[in-house]
């Protein structure tokens, strides 16, 4: 577009006659005109308010560039304040502070941006997810949940709207959920929600180092003594919400990118092990072995049928009503994901086999009436084998069912959203279980929570084929910047 000054200067120099060079500058003014009023629709079309540099563009380069932040050399993982995790710990404080939030770190290595609006209640919406990965992980995973929430939070003090909040907002990336450095998931968010056992400062990794030592590597003193520092005290926080990919397919079967989360199932892992006689692999007859794998084999098996059809096992011992099997039959799902054999040689009879067993369903009746079945084939299996078994407990979560207002106020950011994106109405937007456990089962022990979900490619997580749409990145971003202007 051709400045004023241009057409002066353009005008003064001109030796063009003077009939022939107001015309020349008639098509100039009006090119001027017509470029300034393209211009002019383009930034007042319908798209402009839905800030697509920040929320898409943005949001994805930090997204991606996380992604590169790992301890493995080709693939990625992040664990527990490993030296990847510190590094993605120091951007995200780097992005939260270009979002107008102050930062800091607590005793848990948690990273905390806040902003604190003039004349505001007290009470802080949290909203938040983890920068921890598992082994040769997706980079969306608890990721895509923390940008959403800085990226939202940018527009709103870009804007100058943030000033104008009701309450204060608080992002949180959480150290450590998956639990693979230490065995024990949900470290940040427990501390913070003050059910953390103090105890497990001093589980230990596998190379020897506890989580307390960890912890003094990195400049953090957190002992047991003042572990409860960390704790927020439950009249401090309005409520907790979590943005993270759905980790299943049902999305994008129906073609949504977002839907809400009504609950979340409950979580038992347990480690069983099989003790029985090592022996030469040629020199033992079949009739005469106590052979520990062959057992962990049937256990194994046997936990398919359990969890396939609890129906069969458990329908008539009493643990169970009716409305628990109903819940088993749609939620139950059961993994071994993890064999170990010792001595693990191939012409060896092992000694002893241990495999970890993951439980989940909504229903936590059903949940521990499986157990108890388990337990019971378990024995009978095993004695009918000559073998030895120990079920050793790991982790509980009960299911956590969110909070209906919180999930109202999602429900309608997320319908907004949508309907900006598309320009039309899309429908309602879907309500959904999740079967994966999140940050929010901690939380939960502290206050009210809500939970989005955002479609994600094949359903696919955990592995790098994790993917999530540029526009769905967006799509969520515009939905918790719909939820904030609530507290407008």
């Amino acid at each position: 577009m051709a400045s004023h000054s241009a057409i002066n200067e353009l005008y003064n120099s001109s030796k063009l006659i003077p009939c022939v060079f107001p015309l020349f500058l008639i098509v100039i003014l009006l090119l001027s005109i017509s470029s300034a009023d393209s211009s002019t629709h383009i930034s007042d079309g319908p798209k402009n308010d839905l800030f697509p540099e920040i929320l898409r563009d943005e949001a994805v380069a930090r997204i991606y560039e996380l992604g590169k932040v790992s301890d493995g050399h080709g693939y990625l993982e992040r664990t527990f304040l490993s030296p990847a995790s510190i590094r993605a710990g120091n951007l995200i404080r780097t992005w939260m502070e270009d979002a107008g939030l102050t930062t800091w770190v607590d005793g848990l290595g948690n990273v905390h941006g806040r902003v604190q609006p003039p004349n505001a209640s007290n009470k802080a919406l949290l909203i938040g997810s983890h920068l921890d990965t598992v082994v040769d992980a997706g980079m969306f995973d608890g990721t895509l949940g923390i940008i959403s929430a800085i990226s939202a939070l940018k527009v709103l003090n870009v804007t100058g709207r943030s000033r104008h909040l009701q309450h204060p907002v608080e992002v949180i990336a959480f150290s450590d959920e998956e639990g693979v450095r230490f065995q024990s998931t949900f470290l940040g968010s427990a501390a913070l929600a003050g059910v953390l056992p103090a105890s497990t400062l001093q589980v230990p990794d596998k190379s020897g180092l506890t989580v307390q030592n960890v912890l003094k590597e990195n400049l953090i003193d957190t002992t047991e003594e003042n572990l409860s520092q960390i704790k927020y005290e439950p009249e401090s926080v309005l409520g907790y919400v979590e943005v993270h990919i759905e980790q299943g397919p049902v999305l994008e079967s129906i073609g949504l990118p977002l839907a809400v989360v009504k609950g979340i199932a409950g979580q038992t892992r347990l480690k069983l092990t099989v003790r029985g006689s090592q022996g030469h692999a040629g020199t033992v007859p079949m009739s005469m072995r106590q052979d520990p794998m062959v057992a962990a084999a049937e256990l194994i098996v046997l936990l398919e049928s359990l969890c396939k059809h609890p129906q069969d096992f458990i329908s008539s011992n009493g643990h169970c009503n009716a409305f628990s099997i109903e819940s088993l039959s749609g939620s139950l799902v059961c993994t071994v994901g993890e064999i170990s054999t010792w001595p693990s040689a191939s012409n060896v009879i092992p000694g002893q086999v241990s495999f970890t067993i993951d439980i989940r369903t909504i229903d936590d009746i059903g949940r521990e009436a499986i157990i108890y079945e388990l337990s019971n084939q378990m024995h009978r299996i095993c004695d009918g084998r000559s073998v030895s078994c120990f079920l050793d407990r790991k982790h509980d979560a009960d299911a956590v069912n969110c909070d209906g207002g919180l999930n109202s106020q999602l429900k309608s950011a997320a319908y907004t959203a949508l309907k900006r994106m598309a320009g039309e109405d899309i429908g309602d937007v879907p309500v959904l279980m999740s079967g994966a456990g999140h940050d929010a089962m901690a939380m939960s022990h502290l206050t009210k929570v809500g939970m989005l979900f955002v479609r994600c490619r094949g359903g696919i997580s955990h592995s790098p084929e994790e993917h999530v749409l540029e526009d769905d990145v967006w799509a969520a971003g515009l939905a918790i910047q719909a939820f904030l202007e609530t507290n407008l």
